[in-house]
C-alpha cells in the first residue's frame, strides 16, 4: 500500500524549531556564566589580572577554526565571541575578580554625588565594597561635612565651579587622604587641589560619559598630584572594576584634550549648525543616507541630546580651543576655496598629505570601521 505524500513543514514548525535552539543557546550561555563565576574566585585567589588577551586570541582562533568546519562564517562567529568575552570580563569585574582580598574598605565621599557621572562614580566604588558618602546641594549631608570625615574625596561638580569648590573644601580634608577631580581639564584643578590642601592629591578624567552600559574597557586618565600610596590605590580600584588607566601630566592632558573634545566638539557643532542653516530635513536625508552618513549624523544628534551647558564648558575652559577653532577655519577656508575652484590636483595633494600624516591608521580605521558599519547596518 503506497504511504500517503509528506505534507510539507510550516514557517510556522520551523520558527518553533529556531525557537527551540535558541532556548538551548541561552541555557548554554547561562551555563557558560556559571563557570565564569569560578573563574572569578580562582582569579581572586590566586592574583590573576581579569583579561588575558593571549588567551582571547588563541579563541578566537580556535572558534573561527570551528566555525569553518561548520560551514559557518569565521567573522560572524568572531563578532558573537568578542560580545561573549566582553560580557565575561564584566561579569568577573562585578564579582571583584581582581580586587585583592586584604582590600580595606574605604569611606569615599562624593561632592555631586547627585548628578549623573557622580552617580556613575557611586556605583564604581560601592560595587567595590566601600562606603560611598553623597553630597550635593541639597543632601542632609553637607559637603564640607563629608570633605571633612571621609577617606576618599571626589570632587563631581560643573568645570566652571570646580576651582572654587576645591578652595572651599581643600583645608577640610584630612592629611591622611585623597582629594581629587573628575573634570575634562587638569591643569587649573591639580594647581587648585595642590594648594588648598595638605592630602594627597590625583587629577583625574573618566574618558566616558555616565550613560555607558559598563565600564569595562573605559579609560580613565589620571594627573599625578601628590602621593604614591593613594595614586597607587586608587589604579588598583579603577583596574578592579575593569577600567583602563592612563597616566599623564596635567598639561599633557589638556592639550590631548584640545584634539579629543574641543576639535570634535567643534566640528560636529559646524556640522548642525550648517545643516540648520541650510534648512535641511534630517528626516528626508536619512531617506538617502548611506553607512558612513548614518554614522556622522548618529554621533551628531547624540551631541546635540546632551546638555550645551557641558559642551560650553568642555570648550570654553581649555586655554587652547582658541588655537584649535582658527585651525579649523583655516582648513575649512583652504578646502572651500580648492572645492570652489574645482582644482583637482590641488584637492588630491591637500587628501595626500593628511593621508600621509594619519600614516597606518588608515588601515585599522578601514578594518574598525567596517565592523562598526556592519554592525551599525544590523540595527538599522
Amino acid at each position: 500500500m503506497a504511504m500517503p505524500p509528506k505534507l510539507p513543514v510550516t514557517l510556522t514548525e520551523l520558527r518553533g524549531k529556531i525557537d527551540a535552539v535558541d532556548r538551548q543557546i541561552i541555557e548554554l550561555l547561562a551555563a557558560r556564566n556559571d563557570i565564569v563565576t569560578d573563574i572569578a574566585q580562582c582569579k581572586r585567589g590566586d592574583r590573576t589580572p581579569i583579561r588575558d588577551p593571549q588567551r582571547e586570541r588563541q579563541l578566537i582562533s580556535d572558534r573561527r577554526d570551528w566555525a569553518a568546519k561548520k560551514n559557518l562564517s569565521g567573522d560572524f562567529l568572531e563578532s558573537l565571541y568578542r560580545l561573549i568575552l566582553w560580557g565575561s570580563r564584566d561579569r568577573q569585574a562585578s564579582l571583584k575578580a581582581e580586587l585583592p582580598l586584604t582590600t580595606e574598605p574605604r569611606k569615599v565621599a562624593i561632592v555631586g554625588g547627585c548628578g549623573a557621572m557622580g552617580a556613575c562614580l557611586a556605583r564604581l566604588f560601592g560595587d567595590l565594597g566601600h562606603e560611598v558618602l553623597i553630597a550635593d546641594v541639597d543632601t542632609a549631608l553637607t559637603p564640607a561635612q563629608a570633605a571633612a570625615s571621609a577617606d576618599v574625596v571626589i570632587i563631581s561638580v560643573p568645570i566652571e565651579s570646580t576651582v572654587q569648590v576645591i578652595h572651599e573644601l581643600g583645608p577640610l580634608v584630612p592629611e591622611s587622604s585623597l582629594l581629587m577631580d573628575v573634570t575634562s581639564i587638569k591643569a587649573k584643578p591639580v594647581e587648585a587641589m595642590l594648594s588648598a590642601t595638605k592630602a594627597s592629591v590625583v587629577g583625574t578624567h573618566p574618558l566616558f560619559g555616565p550613560a555607558v552600559h559598563s565600564l569595562q574597557g573605559q579609560r580613565f586618565v589620571l594627573t599625578k598630584g601628590r602621593g604614591d600610596k593613594w595614586l597607587s590605590w586608587l589604579e588598583t580600584m579603577l583596574h578592579a572594576r575593569g577600567l583602563v588607566t592612563i597616566t599623564a601630566s596635567p598639561r599633557q592632558h589638556d592639550e590631548a584634550m584640545a584634539i579629543v573634545q574641543v576639535l570634535m566638539h567643534f566640528s560636529t557643532e559646524v556640522m548642525g549648525m550648517t545643516l540648520g542653516a541650510l534648512d535641511v530635513s534630517i528626516e528626508e536625508t536619512l531617506t538617502f543616507t548611506s553607512p558612513i552618513y548614518m554614522m556622522e549624523m548618529l554621533m551628531t544628534g547624540r551631541h546635540f541630546a546632551q546638555s550645551p551647558r557641558l559642551y560650553s564648558a568642555i570648550q570654553m575652559n581649555n586655554d587652547l580651543t582658541p588655537k584649535i577653532a582658527q585651525a579649523f577655519i583655516n582648513s575649512a577656508k583652504q578646502l572651500a576655496d580648492v572645492v570652489t575652484r574645482k582644482d583637482a590636483a590641488a584637492f588630491e595633494g591637500l587628501f595626500e598629505k593628511v593621508k600621509q600624516n594619519f600614516g597606518s591608521f588608515t588601515q585599522d580605521a578601514l578594518e574598525q570601521s567596517s565592523f562598526l558599519i556592519d554592525r551599525m547596518v544590523e540595527r538599522t
